[in-house]
């Protein structure tokens, strides 16, 4: 887990929130000029995903930032981690199996608007920056839906596990969110009871000396 995270990459410092507002000097992302009417609907839905405002330099220059994949058809990694995480949002939303927390359905139902429509800020298939204003909104939303991801990817390991056991497919085998819940307090209950086991001994304890009496 600590590996997984040391190698998750930020996104550009750039983007992060300002004290003091900043002069926008620049408004190309690459060669394509930022619309002020997306700039709008872009910073109402940071709003929404309780995000400051970026303006367009701040875009300009995370887009310049951006390190260049060897790859070049492949965008920076920062910007691939977060969408494999919009895709584990897309995957629970869409799993009628799973009942998403209430704090989790608005946010996951913003980021997957955002990301399917064709308004975008950033033309998607801009090479290396095209994706840049989807990884940001992924971002924005993360805290309120990492938890709950996390949850769900848990919830997907045990019901693999559970239909192995029972020789059928995940798609024929009925497991709800507390199906799930259960199956894990349960997991847990055994993981500390292997633990307890393994720091005492079953031995039994050496036979107390007697003392004779003469």
């Amino acid at each position: 887990m600590n590996a997984q995270l040391s190698s998750f990459k930020p996104l550009p410092t750039s983007l992060l929130p300002r004290s003091v507002p900043h002069p926008s000097r620049r408004h190309l992302i690459g060669d394509y000029p930022l619309d002020d009417a997306a700039l709008a609907r872009f910073n109402q839905l940071m709003a929404r995903l309780s995000h400051a405002p970026l303006d367009p330099d701040q875009l300009a220059t995370a887009a310049r930032e951006l390190p260049r994949p060897k790859d070049a058809g492949r965008a920076p990694r920062c910007i691939e981690q977060r969408l494999r995480r919009a895709t584990s949002v897309g995957l629970m939303i869409a799993d009628p199996a799973w009942e998403p927390a209430n704090e989790a359905a608005e946010p996951a139902a913003l980021v997957l608007d955002y990301l399917r429509s064709r308004q975008d800020l950033i033309p998607d298939d801009l090479p290396r920056i095209g994706r840049l204003d989807d990884a940001i909104v992924v971002d924005a939303a993360w805290p309120r839906l990492a938890d709950e991801v996390a949850c769900y990817l848990d919830y997907c390991r045990i019901r693999r596990i559970e239909a192995e056991l029972r020789q059928c497919e995940v798609s024929q085998f009925a497991f709800s969110r507390g199906d799930w819940e259960q199956a894990r307090s349960a997991e847990q209950a055994w993981i500390e009871h292997c633990r307890a086991s393994g720091e005492r001994s079953y031995l039994p304890s050496a036979a107390p000396r007697h003392f004779r009496v003469c």
